[in-house]
């Protein structure tokens, strides 16, 4: 079987049950005899998720540099919950040091903020920064890359493997850019505030300006992220995104041949892509479900709302209610049950893929009337009304029911 022939068959369906071994042993006996890294594409509605453009999406490659899009989305993940904040002090170890340029050029045993390392990560992608944030949130790189790998999957990646925090050679980190063009819309709509840092033109460290590695925001109109990377064996990579009459589109492109030819086809892409009617496009495949029929998000939420009993479906209506979006206990439905049991385990495994687990709750509200309405309603609870809304959304991509459930039904769930 050729390498073009395994790849099309492991892409369809993910990489579950195949080692990344294999595939790491398949790419490097495929990388020496090419010419150059294949190229491959796409291009996607940022609000909508629809595919606009696609060419060989599904193609794995080497992300490069653009695996610091997930150490920054489990950065922030961290600066979201709490666990981390953007003075905190991280240490600095041999093996972070000793990474390849581009880098700092930081000492081993000496301590920098984290705020310097996002920055540096964002415009000088700085390997070192990215090492020393995996090791101090991780434990250590390589746990770091698997909680990186696991959130990929959660996230609907699954043809994609991490196993470092930098993107620097490694046969095992391997990606497409349809994941990729996952993870850049997870970054925009999870981080929204912290999104706005990849559009930071040039970052100050220690007296050196490092300006950002991503040049089409000095000449593409709307131009705000998000990573640029480069390695041999991947060519020139770049997942960007841009803003035009209030309309974002996000672009991966993989395998250019040059940095200038690979600015040149994603403004060419984007253009193309802005002239071109949403309508006809087509959802963006991000769950394990490749037989699954294409539907938006806003007809699975109208199924899933459906589904759910008359109390929950006067509770999720509250959601109009704008103002209270601001307090921190807003919750989700998923579902109601005949069982206690079945109920409680409903939740757990819709918290489970969630991409932002911590500070939630799960809760089983039992029956108020037992003989008239004898349900439990499977419930997780503790967020604002804009997370609840983003975490409906992920379940629904994954073809789980949700609904929103404005304050004052979880405060009276909650006594």
């Amino acid at each position: 079987m050729s390498v073009k022939s395994v790849f099309a068959t492991r892409v369809s369906g993910g990489f579950a049950g195949w080692g990344f071994a294999a595939v790491a042993a398949i790419l490097l006996a495929a990388a020496p005899g090419r010419a150059a890294p294949s190229y491959s594409s796409i291009v996607i509605d940022d609000a909508t998720g629809k595919v606009i453009e696609e060419h060989n999406a599904d193609a794995i490659n080497y992300p490069a540099s653009l695996t610091k899009m997930m150490t920054l989305y489990l950065t922030f993940q961290g600066l979201q919950n709490g666990s981390l904040s953007m003075e905190q002090r991280f240490t600095v170890s041999e093996h972070a040091a000793a990474q390849e340029p581009s880098k700092l050029g930081l000492k081993p045993g000496e301590t920098v903020a984290l705020k310097d390392l996002i920055f540096s990560i964002i415009t000088h992608s700085a390997n070192d920064a990215a090492v020393v944030v995996a090791e101090n949130i991780g434990g250590s790189e390589p746990a770091f890359a698997k909680r990186m790998t696991s959130e990929a999957h959660a996230l609907g990646m699954l043809n994609t493997n991490f196993a470092d925090a930098s993107g620097l050679p490694n046969p095992n980190n391997v990606t497409t850019a349809r994941d990729l063009a996952i993870l850049a819309r997870a970054l925009h709509r999870d981080f929204p505030m912290e999104y706005g840092w990849f559009s930071t033109a040039a970052y100050n460290y220690r007296g050196v300006n490092y300006a950002n590695h991503n040049h089409l925001m000095e000449s593409y109109p709307g131009m705000d992220g998000i990573k640029t990377g480069y390695i041999h064996a991947s060519g020139f990579n770049l997942a960007a995104s841009a803003v035009h009459d209030g309309r974002r589109l996000i672009a991966v492109m993989m395998g250019g041949t040059s940095a200038a030819q690979r600015d040149a086809k994603v403004a060419a892409l984007l253009n193309e892509a802005f002239a071109h009617p949403t309508d006809d496009s087509t959802e963006i495949a991000d769950d394990s479900d490749s037989t699954a029929p294409h539907e938006t998000i806003a007809h699975r939420a109208k199924q899933a709302l459906a589904a759910l009993s008359p109390v929950a479906k006067a509770e999720a209506a509250t959601r109009t209610d704008r103002h209270l979006g601001r307090r921190p206990d807003w919750g989700i439905q998923v579902g109601a049950f005949t069982g206690h049991t079945a109920a409680e385990h409903a939740a757990e495994r819709a918290l489970h893929r969630l991409p932002r687990r911590s500070g939630h709750t799960i809760l089983v509200v039992g029956p108020a009337h037992p003989d008239k309405d004898a349900m439990f309603r499977a419930r997780i609870v503790h967020f604002s009304h804009r997370d609840a809304e983003a975490a409906c959304r992920t379940l629904h991509l994954r073809h789980e029911n949700c609904a929103v459930i404005g304050p004052d039904a979880t405060q009276v769930a909650s006594k």
